[in-house]
């Protein structure tokens, strides 16, 4: 996949710290833009004379063809985030940006069935475009949201929220709660802790007819929910999950993976847009480290193990993880690996970006 630039249409704020940025898609390009629900899509653009790319979620719901996709992300300021700043204070209308086409697993396409939601923070703008799509195409589908911010005036997309259950008053069951702010009515305030949680979500819809649930946000709050759900018998193949935000890699990991690297180093072949290329491995470098320096155009966004941008086969030979946040068990077993947290093990290495 590549970049391609669009016209930013809107910048819309939704809180003190939150926008949502939706951009122009010309005709040439409707369908390389038609998401599934719950994508991301990569943006890319120049802050301060320095290259910078973040992954961010769809919001929007999704529309069938022939109608022009409404591509709308939701961003929310990060600290220390060079691209979140340049967006939330200085992204205007009329702006141009390049945009990678949308990608990831985390999705569901209509189908009838009950299906739950447990969010966080920015971790509502997948889970609303989700929402928001099964509930208009697929009238034997339900839903319920539990969703939780640190207050009211940080939570993003209230209005959309508010309006899907106006809508779908008897198919949507929408559960807001604040970790630190009171409330006269509704839950009591606090984190939604797997304890927590494995009391509430029984009170709120039968566990075991839910078709598929989606866990998204900080990863405390993600790992939490899948706690709860385990301990309430849910099957892992039915628990979907996405993190936005993590704590920095701990260096002791690097150090003891950078340290099981083939002794003399390694070599790497790596198949991308269907060139093959092989390059001798740098100390202590990345798979994605070592493509970046012969190859620009290799996918990434974060590099942190978490959006899964830079997802590869693994061909042969063996490599260690500092850290994975964005792969499925299952996708790992098939031989996937993060690029970007992927040093190699043995003396050759063979990896395919475009399987």
């Amino acid at each position: 996949m590549r970049f391609h630039p669009l016209r930013v249409r809107e910048v819309e704020r939704l809180t003190d710290d939150s926008v949502a940025v939706a951009f122009e898609v010309p005709p040439e390009l409707y369908d390389t833009f038609r998401h599934v629900p719950g994508q991301h899509v990569t943006l890319r653009r120049e802050v301060d004379g320095t290259e910078v790319r973040r992954t961010y979620s769809v919001c929007s719901p999704a529309v069938p063809a022939p109608a022009e996709p409404v591509l709308r992300v939701g961003i929310r300021l990060v600290e220390g985030g060079a691209f979140s700043t340049h967006a939330v204070k200085g992204l205007s209308a009329g702006d141009t940006v390049d945009v990678m086409p949308p990608t990831g697993r985390f999705t569901l396409r209509p189908r009838p069935g009950r299906f739950a939601a447990v969010v966080g923070g920015s971790g509502i703008t997948p889970v609303l475009s989700i929402a928001a799509t099964l509930l208009a195409e697929e009238p034997d589908a339900r839903f319920c949201l539990i969703r939780t911010d640190r207050t009211a005036a940080s939570a993003m997309f209230l209005e959309e929220v508010a309006e899907l259950k106006d809508r779908h008053p008897d198919r949507f069951h929408l559960v807001h709660t604040l970790s630190r702010e009171e409330r006269q009515a509704g839950l009591p305030t606090g984190r939604l802790d797997a304890e927590r949680l494995a009391d509430l979500l029984p009170a709120l819809l039968p566990v075991p007819e839910v078709d598929g649930w989606f866990l998204c946000g900080p990863h405390g709050l993600v790992r939490e929910a899948e706690r709860a759900l385990a301990a309430l018998g849910v099957p892992a193949a039915a628990v979907h999950q996405e993190i936005f935000h993590v704590d920095d890699a701990s260096p002791a990991a690097e150090k003891r993976n950078a340290a099981r690297t083939a002794p003399g180093g390694s070599k790497l072949t790596a198949t991308l847009d269907g060139r093959m290329g092989v390059w001798p491995v740098g100390e202590g470098e990345t798979l994605l480290e070592t493509v970046l320096r012969n190859r620009s155009d290799a996918p990434y966004a974060c590099k942190g193990g978490v959006c899964g941008t830079c997802r590869v086969r693994l061909v042969s030979g063996e490599v260690s993880m500092d850290r994975n946040f964005a792969l499925e068990p299952e996708e790992v077993s098939a031989g996937y690996v993060l690029a970007c947290q992927s040093r190699p093990v043995t003396e050759a290495v063979e990896v395919d970006f475009d399987a």
